[in-house]
């Protein structure tokens, strides 16, 4: 199926995003039916306001499931945060195989993290909790996933072909950065130019003799 995706693509990965990730979300493993209107619901929560926003009762609220279905399929809230954190990757694969595509990092990659906004949020939570070992597991496994998809189009962008283990560097340094500094209001594509414009005057910086 993802063959077929691929032969219509024509122009960077500004497409139909959402009929690509439909597709995509059918070809990676992916939980049963009843399970992923939770694991959704609790993906949106756990993005906005961290590990201790996720209660039963406001995830039953979210998705008007009865409460006693939630402990039918994941029995606690450890089992759901597991299986929540799993999620998460493939969520990351998806914003992999769609990088992939991507014909730049400006406009093409810009927008499809604007795109991505609740994915990015929620791995900044993972970032902000990392004295939990699995959370920093997690953000670390989604971190790595995405940018191994985006990295030639992140040497590109910084011209550094022959110093690629600088741009990696760079990269880990502002991606640890940029989670921290991310929030719903302040990821806009704007923003995220200046970002770009910071790291390129700090490559400057570097280059000069």
């Amino acid at each position: 199926m993802m063959n077929h995706v691929y032969h219509y693509i024509t122009q960077g990965c500004r497409w139909q995003y959402k009929y690509y990730s439909l597709i995509c979300f059918t070809d990676l493993p992916m939980k049963n039916n009843t399970e992923l209107p939770w694991l959704e619901a609790g993906y949106e929560i756990f993005a906005k306001d961290g590990p201790n926003g996720l209660k039963v009762e406001h995830l039953a609220r979210k998705t008007g499931i009865s409460k006693s279905s939630f402990y039918h399929l994941f029995t606690d809230m450890d089992i759901f945060r597991e299986k929540l954190l799993e999620h998460h990757l493939v969520k990351a694969k998806l914003i992999s195989e769609e990088s992939k595509i991507c014909k730049a990092i400006v406009p093409d990659v810009l927008e499809l993290f604007i795109k991505e906004k609740i994915p990015l949020l929620f791995n900044r939570q993972l970032s902000i909790h990392r004295s939990n070992q699995l959370f920093q597991t997690y953000s670390d496994k989604a971190i790595a996933i995405v940018e191994a998809a985006y990295f030639d189009k992140w040497v590109d962008l910084l011209n550094l072909h022959t110093q690629q283990h600088i741009a990696r560097n760079i990269l880990k340094i502002y991606t640890d950065n940029f989670l921290l500094r991310i929030s719903e209001e302040t990821l806009t594509y704007d923003w995220l130019l200046s970002l770009l414009d910071e790291i390129k005057v700090l490559v400057k910086d570097i280059q000069k003799p």
